[in-house]
């Protein structure tokens, strides 16, 4: 017989090898599919919920270490007892039923309580092709390389649910890799890992989900990265926290503001930075904002948002004679968010976890200055350092226990 093999790209999944037999002689066919890449760091396990028969038509990639299983039905496909295959769920349905049936002649010469048992659970496994009611399918890759279409894609599938694991020792020795191959539980598997953890939406009160994410900043330190998202009321919310601890000294930048690129650069402004724009003689007090990991453009336009939509400056709460200084000042922000009016921008950090892009990194950026200075007890007061003991609380508190 002859093997045809051909390399393809599943869409927002990634390349596998088909394969494809044939003989002339007994007619039997078979097909297989291989992952095209390595195994992948963590397993993966998809949850879907059948409700309609177009649901039995999705594209399903299983590869052979994969288990599938159906757990109305306490109905299980283990990993290595079928080759890897390109097919639907309803194929993967079809597969197991031929698989069940082939020896049913053999079974009902021998043990025909067994076969009957057995030939009823068949019966069940086409029924389900029908989807007479909602099931579950899941599938269980421990490789990370199988794979189960969404329709809506790139849009989120409400029926289908996807879950990254770590593998287990046993997961990875079936799998034929060496512990120490393994990725440990550190912060390292932090760093490359989207934590999630559920919340309240500050909007609604409904329930959400927080994605939290350690991000690298070059030349600068660890910064973490939370970002909320609400399903019921479209509410969106992000903040940044820095990673690490108060640094000894506080930090004061100077950017000048010369050129319209000059609003691409990163900008990370901790919740105790406080900034300034003296040709505008504005100054935003430390708090306001929160944290932001953003760009100077973006945090201007914070600012601008700040301003405009607060309705005792600009609203029907204003008074008239405010209300044009403080348009006026918005005017000119504009102007200098368009690169139309040069402007120093000044960020005074006392706790030193704030930071401003040098763009000519590591060389010197003529433009920007970073003052380090020491904190006054007025600002050690106001970051709870003054009262602050690390050492030696542990003596005095043990004889009030």
């Amino acid at each position: 017989g002859v093997t045809r093999l051909l390399l393809t790209r599943i869409p927002f999944f990634k390349e596998v090898i088909v394969s494809s037999f044939s003989c002339d002689s007994c007619s039997w066919s078979n097909t297989e599919i291989q992952s095209a890449g390595r195994i992948q760091e963590q397993g993966v396990r998809y949850s879907l919920t059948v409700t309609s028969r177009q649901d039995m038509n999705r594209e399903v990639v299983k590869t052979d270490c994969a288990t599938a299983r159906i757990p109305e039905l306490d109905f299980e496909i283990p990993a290595f007892t079928q080759k890897g295959v390109l097919t639907t769920i309803e194929g993967i349905i079809d597969r197991a039923v031929a698989g069940l049936e082939q020896d049913q002649p053999i079974r009902k010469a021998q043990d025909e309580e067994v076969a009957g048992k057995i030939e009823e659970f068949i019966g069940k496994l086409k029924q389900l092709k029908e989807v007479p009611s909602p099931f579950t399918f899941v599938l269980d890759d421990p490789s990370g390389n199988s794979f189960v279409e969404n329709p809506h894609a790139p849009q989120k599938d409400e029926a289908l649910l996807v879950t990254r694991y770590r593998r287990t020792p046993q997961q990875a020795a079936m799998l034929g890799l060496e512990q120490d191959q393994m990725p440990a539980d550190s912060a390292e598997d932090l760093r490359n890992e989207v934590l999630q953890f559920n919340t309240n939406c500050p909007e609604c009160n409904a329930p959400a989900d927080t994605n939290m994410k350690l991000v690298q900043i070059p030349h600068f330190k660890e910064v973490i990265i939370m970002a909320t998202n609400c399903d019921s009321c479209g509410h969106r919310t992000n903040e940044v926290k820095s990673g690490g601890a108060i640094e000894p000294q506080g930090t004061r930048i100077t950017l000048r503001i010369t050129d319209p690129s000059d609003m691409t650069r990163d900008v990370l402004k901790s919740e105790t930075c406080s900034v300034e724009i003296p040709e505008l003689e504005f100054e935003l007090g430390m708090g306001a904002l929160g944290g932001k990991f953003t760009t100077l453009e973006g945090l201007l336009k914070d600012i601008r948002d700040l301003v405009e939509r607060n309705p005792f400056t600009l609203g029907d709460s204003s008074v008239p004679g405010k209300a044009e200084k403080l348009q006026e000042f918005v005017g000119k922000l504009q102007e200098v968010i368009e690169g139309k009016t040069k402007a120093h921008f000044v960020m005074d950090d006392p706790a030193g976890n704030s930071y401003l892009q040098n763009v000519y990194a590591p060389e010197e950026d003529p433009e920007l200055t970073v003052e380090r200075y020491e904190r006054t007890f007025e600002q050690n007061e106001d970051l709870g350092l003054n009262d602050m003991k690390t050492e030696g609380y542990e003596a005095e508190g043990a004889p009030g226990r």
